[in-house]
């Protein structure tokens, strides 16, 4: 059986982490979604862990081999204990490789036996990312072909208590 993970902090997940995880899900047997806490990220997320997981599972409920799993510790260590053999990382553009290159390299050293295998996004979403999507809402800008449509009432009811 062969089992990918795919992380990544998700805060929101967009149509185009949708896509990534589709993808996978038709390579690996079995997917499992890892929803990073990442409280050290930025000045941390806008949605807990728990909005997180369940905007994620959301998105990905038509996939019958992928489950969402929240996560806070060393992605590798994440890694061994879900028995995944390969993590799978989404690619934007040039800017994302040089990041993405730095953390395969990593936890290659951490467990050389851990693959990392990039997929490419789809052009419609190549430039999208969540920050993007967050400020394209904090604007009261249209962001309805980025997310779900659970996303995108999250999004404007947790901007509106602001």
């Amino acid at each position: 059986m062969s089992v990918a993970l795919v992380p990544g902090t998700y805060d929101p997940i967009t149509l185009g982490h949708i896509d990534v995880i589709e993808r996978s899900a038709q390579i690996f047997t079995h997917i499992i979604v890892g929803v990073a806490a990442s409280a050290q990220k930025g000045s941390g997320p806008l949605f807990t862990v728990a909005e997180r997981v369940a905007f994620v599972a959301d998105g990905v409920a038509h996939l019958p081999n992928v489950e969402v799993v929240p996560f806070s510790k060393l992605l590798v260590d994440f890694a061994s204990e879900v028995k995944a053999n390969a993590i799978v990382k989404g690619l934007r553009a040039v800017t994302d490789f040089e990041s993405e290159f730095q953390q395969a390299s990593l936890n290659y050293h951490l467990n050389p036996e851990l693959e990392t295998v990039f997929i490419m996004a789809t052009p419609q979403y190549m430039y999208l990312s969540s920050s993007m999507v967050k400020e394209i809402a904090i604007l009261n800008g249209n962001i309805s072909d980025w997310v779900t449509p659970r996303v995108q009432r999250a999004l404007e009811t947790k901007l509106t208590a602001l």
